[in-house]
């Protein structure tokens, strides 16, 4: 083979890529995987990024192609570095992420015959994406050239198209691997348009199916509109409008973009998961319906109300297809497009529900908010009220990138519905703590303003992502919250029933000093005394560039039990309410 043929080759897959939309991709060097690092880079049309940790790498992609609603691309060489992408593209898998992971590979003379850096990498990754393919050995005949354009139009198209989630193509190169980019026309077909386009019709329900769902529910006056992990504006207007034409409360997870914004909120119940804490409260509250959009909420008090509602009408709306209901229970799955659903459902006549059980919904929740927000010592740090002074501080349109353990359960409880315009994003599909300040500065990358709240052990997991922020300056506040340790295993029963081992298995603690890390990768480092000044280097932090980490110690056994009083606190207050 020769370097031409090897050029027109990969440059034509590069290019098709381009025009299939793609306009990034994130590279780890490495020698086999010389061809496709090259011609990314040569391709006039495409930014890359190199990130030298694969793991990283995969994350950072992950994270952009989150807040850019479109697929990026992953580069790296053959080997254990395409292993090293494996947590990222199952987390892409399950929370619908279009991934295009392009690994290079031995030719095949040099499989399973004890070659360096050559492991098996056909399907490698599994089920964990929607389509693998082996690519052909490069060659610049006619028909070889479309093979790549049509493979690389297909990649991108399947990552994107339905649910969304990661594609792997795997490139066998043989030396030499060089591209010669002085031959003529290398980019080739430059006239036309994408190799292939692809269209996706209305999925909406018919007339005789939306009757039927009407129907179900039509006898019932208790309902309750459930808004999971999602990312869509344009739903969350549709499901307000419904909320408001059906007088139904909304239980909205802080993923799903409705507790933030200037939309109406009158009905947007964002204490949920602390009134559902209570057993005693659960068992008052009995919803003849429930109607979830989106992935299966946050809160894991709502899983256990579930539980207990055995006779409760349950239905999940789902785009495309899928089986996100890890209850048990017996659902009915409604695969339609869910805005078109809530016009379809608001167009078919009014309903009329129980404006006294909307009514209690709104009273407790009220209730509820004025209980948690409640004045603290203002140098005593609480890691609920860390959420509390971040909503107040961060600045309009942008985004809060929300760690998972504790960041993620504290973000349930303690972010209320506020009318700045911000996006909530978290790596909510696999639940991973690895990966996440990669992902925080993927989303960052092309300028957008971005707080990271993170955990001591899942900051410690991904220091090698904190490069990126060095090598691009890409601006990221980092709050870092320093329990030494696992704070979310003080909440199980671990904590108590077998205190002898407690520490070493679950407490983990480390004893860091983050400081010199985050210096050492040319951060700005804080480390506040008090919620004024924490709040004053939050506003700081968003004018200056590169990376600012504001490191915010607290204690977790007195954070357990601050916990703990304040839903016994919320259980007595409700109770009452009900007696009153």
């Amino acid at each position: 083979m020769n370097n031409e043929a090897l050029t027109r080759y990969v440059a034509n897959f590069v290019d098709e890529l381009y025009r299939s939309g793609l306009t990034d991709v994130v590279i780890s060097p490495g020698s086999r995987s010389t061809p496709l690092a090259m011609t990314f880079a040569e391709h006039p049309n495409i930014q890359h990024w190199v990130n030298l940790d694969e793991r990283s790498a995969a994350f950072f992609a992950l994270g952009m192609a989150k807040q850019q609603n479109r697929a990026v691309a992953i580069v790296c060489t053959s080997g254990t570095a395409a292993a090293n992408y494996y947590p990222a593209i199952v987390e892409a898998y399950y929370s619908r992420v279009p991934l295009l992971v392009l690994t290079a590979d031995r030719p095949h003379e040099l499989r399973d015959v004890g070659a360096p850096q050559a492991i098996e990498q056909i399907k490698m990754y599994g089920e964990y994406v929607k389509w693998f393919h082996e690519m052909a050995l490069p060659d610049d005949t006619p028909s070889l050239l479309e093979y790549v354009r049509g493979k690389a139009s297909r990649s991108i198209n399947t990552a994107v198209g339905g649910n969304p989630g990661p594609v792997h193509l795997n490139f066998p190169f043989r030396e030499p691997l060089l591209p010669d980019f002085s031959i003529n026309d290398l980019w080739g077909e430059q006239n036309v348009s994408a190799y292939h386009y692809y269209s996706d019709g209305e999925r909406r329900l018919n007339e005789g199916q939306l009757d039927f769902l009407i129907s179900q529910i039509a006898e019932y006056q208790n309902g309750i509109i459930v808004c999971g992990p999602q990312m869509s504006d344009g739903l969350v207007k549709k499901i307000i409008e419904l909320s408001k034409c059906w007088c139904l409360p909304i239980f909205a997870d802080p993923l799903s973009q409705l507790r933030a914004g200037k939309h109406d909120k009158e009905n947007v119940i964002e204490g949920y998961d602390a009134i559902l804490k209570s057993k005693q409260i659960r068992d008052k509250l009995n919803p003849d319906f429930i109607i979830r959009f989106g992935a299966m909420p946050v809160s894991k008090p709502y899983l256990l109300f579930l539980k207990e509602k055995k006779n409760t009408l349950h239905f999940v709306i789902e785009h495309h297809e899928g089986y996100r209901e890890p209850v048990g229970l017996p659902a009915q799955f409604i695969f339609a497009d869910p805005i078109l659903l809530c016009q379809d459902l608001m167009s078919s006549g009014r309903l009329s529900f129980d404006q006294n059980w909307l009514k209690t919904m709104l009273n407790m929740n009220e209730v509820t908010k004025q209980s948690l927000l409640q004045e603290t010592s203002e140098q005593v740090f609480t890691e609920g009220h860390i959420i509390k002074y971040l909503s107040e501080s961060v600045p309009d349109q942008s985004i809060i990138y929300v760690g998972n353990s504790m960041p993620i359960r504290d973000m349930d409880t303690f972010f209320m519905n506020t009318p700045k315009q911000l996006k909530i994003v978290a790596n909510r599909g696999a639940n991973g703590i690895d990966g996440l300040t990669s992902s925080a500065l993927g989303a960052a990358a092309h300028g957008e303003k971005v707080t990271l709240i993170i955990g001591d052990l899942s900051f410690f997991h991904d220091f090698n992502g904190l490069l990126l922020a060095k090598q691009y300056r890409v601006n990221l506040t980092v709050v870092l919250i320093n329990n030494n340790g696992g704070g979310i295993f003080s909440f199980l029963p671990q904590a108590t029933n077998n205190t002898e081992h407690f520490e070493v298995l679950f407490g983990t603690p480390m004893d860091i000093d983050f400081e010199h890390i985050v210096t050492m990768y040319g951060g700005n480092y804080s480390n506040p005394t008090s919620w004024s000044e924490f709040q004053q280097l939050l506003a700081q932090s968003h004018q200056q560039a590169g990376l600012s980490v504001i490191e915010v110690q607290t204690n977790r056994s007195e954070n357990a039990e601050w916990h703990r009083q304040k839903w016994i606190q919320i259980e007595k207050e409700l109770l009452a309410l009900f007696e009153g």
